[in-house]
């Protein structure tokens, strides 16, 4: 919930090489309140079964900067081994699950303005990222 002198945050992440959500991604929450400024650990979560963070931890008065750190290695880790357990037919996403993932982890830094929600998506492969600010 926002204020006028705080910022909010929420996040999600869908999987595109499932083409669903990816649910169990521990998402770590940090603050600071200015580009010089030490980054302050919040708090975090895990997404949920549709791939959301309900739980994030509210922003500290003063917020310039938020960074969000995704834990994605071990999501990653678990549906390869899900696959292979459930032998699934060899279609392009699964072709290359031996390799392990490229990105173990991945760090979302940005700006934001008190009273403003920040919703960052995380469009997630195993190869790749996109994020944006959603609504």
């Amino acid at each position: 919930m926002s204020t006028s002198t705080t910022a909010s945050v929420s996040t999600h992440i869908l999987d595109t090489s499932a083409g669903r959500p990816a649910e169990g991604v521990a998402v770590q929450l940090s603050a600071r309140s200015g580009r010089s400024a030490d980054w302050q650990a919040l708090g975090g979560s895990a997404t949920d079964a549709d791939g959301r963070c309900k739980d994030l931890p509210a922003l500290p008065e003063g917020t310039t900067h938020v960074r969000l750190d995704f834990a994605v290695e071990s999501y990653f880790e678990e549906k390869t081994a899900n696959q292979q357990a459930d032998a699934l037919q060899d279609a392009p996403a699964n072709r290359d699950s031996g390799r392990g993932v490229f990105f173990p982890e991945v760090a979302i830094t940005f700006a934001v303005v008190p009273g403003e929600h920040y919703h960052v998506p995380l469009l997630l492969n195993p190869f790749g990222y996109s994020v944006y600010r959603g609504s």
